[in-house]
């Protein structure tokens, strides 16, 4: 009985030292779980953007040594794609911001093709309407009185039901449509996917001599190369587009609030949310607003409701943090730490590419900015980079030569000679990408 007696009393001890090693290990998680959730950014007032370090979560700097980066999972050297602009840089801020962006739907809310109130648009949600009029008028980058929203599945949508629109509905021949080159390189696949027999695509806007209607397509700044575009063309019978998706203060200067008869913007690359789908056109003529309706209806019967009030909400956030920056809830606006973080971006890839004496990029003029009240450069979402070496026709192979997946010029009507490169992507490839692109010798 002794040994009986001895042999349990060994056994509850080995449980009982188990079961308090065990509740010390959840007790330090818990505490560290509390200590993470609601965690402070580490951030003082006057501290620039590109500084900022949030608590809640690791840098992905730090992420990135627990791992090589530069070597794909079955040891290779990894490949680098640029090739889209993947607004996944803005994921840093978005994650700090918590649950302010939040939003919780019902399952009875949103059922119905159509949205309350009497917008013109029959499918627009109010409060994305709301917000994005707001949103404007803190940006400075566009006039909304007297302008209809027409909303899209992102500025795509709203680019075809432009053109459907716009495009003369009794013409024997379709409408030429043309964009300075270098153009975006959607635009000719968009205009000519369907062959709808109402618009073709008719190449650079410089090069267009035909004394027909046309409609123009005005990028400003400019994808792929940056620069404020203004109409070339200037005939009679023009009809213009302006596609500002990029006209927000992390990019460029706002040297005044747009004022164009149809201007089209998008979440994409306002505020990141490219998976969210949605965008909207600012439309001053109420009969080419009710075409452009026509067409959603026809398309897609309506924009999604969730969508919209995701949306919204993102936009409402990126507003207060303009309004109420510095203060406790917002130590940072949106459009501070987006700029600082570009601002960044383009300083290592002119030092990249100013030690590789293999390469150029185009050179801005600084211009006030109404936003930040200051003079400031322009720092595009992509740059347009030429190989400068007599030796390489094709630039785009030639990145692709060191795994480096980028858009050749030959998509956006201009010589093989340059690329665009997005600077968007998360941290790590971006890293890695001015790693290797300085790594890169004649």
């Amino acid at each position: 009985m002794a040994g009986i007696a001895h042999v349990v009393s060994l056994r509850h001890l080995l449980v009982l030292s188990l079961a308090l090693n065990v509740s010390l290990i959840l007790r330090d998680i818990n505490q560290n779980e509390k200590h993470q959730s609601g965690a402070p950014m580490a951030v003082h007032k006057g501290t620039k953007a590109s500084q900022l370090r949030f608590l809640s979560f690791p840098s992905e700097s730090a992420a990135a040594h627990e791992t090589n980066p530069s070597v794909d999972e079955h040891g290779g050297q990894r490949v680098i794609n640029l090739d889209h602009g993947d607004p996944t840089m803005y994921e840093q801020y978005w994650k700090a911001m918590g649950d302010k962006t939040t939003i919780v739907i019902p399952g009875w809310q949103s059922m119905s093709y159509f949205s309350a109130g009497k917008n013109l648009c029959w499918f627009l949600e109010p409060e994305l309407a709301t917000q994005i009029v707001r949103l404007h008028k803190v940006a400075g980058n566009a006039v909304t009185e007297g302008r209809h929203i027409v909303v899209g599945t992102g500025s795509s949508q709203l680019f075809l039901a432009a053109l459907y629109a716009l495009s003369p509905q009794d013409s024997s021949n379709p409408i030429s449509v043309v964009s300075t080159a270098p153009y975006y390189s959607s635009y000719p696949l968009m205009t000519d996917c369907v062959k709808s027999g109402l618009h073709k695509w008719a190449g650079d806007a410089k090069q267009f001599d035909k004394d027909e209607p046309y409609i123009e397509l005005v990028t400003s700044p400019n994808n792929p190369d940056g620069f404020i575009r203004h109409s070339v063309v200037n005939r009679t019978g023009g009809i213009l587009i302006h596609d500002l998706a990029y006209y927000w203060p992390q990019y460029t200067p706002i040297s005044a609030p747009s004022d164009y008869d149809l201007t089209m913007f998008t979440v994409s690359k306002s505020t990141g949310h490219a998976g969210t789908r949605i965008g909207w056109a600012l439309v001053k003529d109420v009969e080419v607003a009710k075409r452009m309706v026509k067409f959603i209806e026809l398309n897609t019967i309506g924009v999604s409701k969730d969508s919209q009030l995701r949306a919204a909400k993102v936009l409402e956030v990126v507003s207060d943090s303009s309004e109420q920056a510095g203060g406790s809830e917002y130590p940072e606006s949106f459009f501070h730490f987006s700029h600082a973080l570009m601002t960044e971006r383009w300083r290592l890839l002119r030092e990249a590419v100013k030690d590789s004496g293999l390469f150029s990029l185009p050179k801005f003029s600084p211009a006030h900015c109404s936003f930040f009240d200051n003079n400031l450069g322009t720092q595009p979402a992509f740059s347009w980079l030429r190989c400068d070496g007599d030796d390489v026709d094709d630039c785009e192979s030639f990145f692709r030569g060191h795994k480096i997946l980028v858009r050749g010029g030959k998509h956006f009507g201009v010589s093989p000679k340059y690329v665009r490169v997005s600077m968007l992507d998360r941290e790590e490839t971006y890293n890695l990408f001015i790693e290797r692109l300085s790594q890169i010798s004649s």
